[in-house]
């Protein structure tokens, strides 16, 4: 596994080891070990999947709050996604800044989410499948979100004729910086 550290303070890109035949290629998607060589000491509490059925759907901005707060590793197993991080962590340099890289299938990236960040996606083709490896187990009482839109965090995602937005994720209020 290779690690490359964001513009975010503690997110990476993950990019996978390759050993490669006649046959294709076999790589570890995540290792303990691996994690903990760069400080990060993730445990899996739970892995979740998200399939959306057209491009355009977007998801977020998802997270947690204390003390239930999660780290994620986002992949996406078919299809593309824009994935979307934003710091939420008041004492870090890089508070309300946010960060975006294209997952896809092909390219078999993945981003770490520590926690303390918020989390979404724009999916960028039709039947796209996202896998979530999380620190933490679910807490309704602890979810909270942020408005895909928030002036104040002033978020570049790509240009769709038809966005899809759950009422929920349309509900969100603006982030209080």
């Amino acid at each position: 596994m290779l690690f490359k550290e964001t513009k975010l303070s503690g997110a990476h890109i993950i990019e996978i080891d390759k050993k490669e035949d006649e046959r294709g290629f076999f790589a570890r998607s995540f290792c303990q070990q691996e994690f903990k060589k760069i400080g990060v000491d993730f445990n899996i509490a739970q892995s979740n999947i998200s399939y959306n059925k057209k491009k355009g759907t977007l998801r977020g901005m998802h997270y947690q709050v204390v003390p239930h707060e999660e780290a994620k590793i986002v992949s996406c197993v078919g299809g593309a996604i824009y994935d979307v991080i934003v710091d939420l962590r008041k004492d870090s340099s890089t508070y309300c800044k946010w960060f975006a890289v294209e997952l896809n299938a092909e390219n078999y990236l993945s981003l770490y989410v520590p926690q303390g960040f918020a989390h979404g996606f724009q999916t960028l083709k039709d039947n796209t499948a996202v896998s979530y490896q999380m620190s933490e187990f679910y807490y309704p009482e602890c979810a909270r979100g942020a408005r895909w839109d928030d002036a104040a965090l002033r978020i570049g995602w790509p240009e769709v004729k038809t966005r899809i937005i759950s009422d929920k994720d349309q509900k969100y209020s603006d982030f209080i910086l």
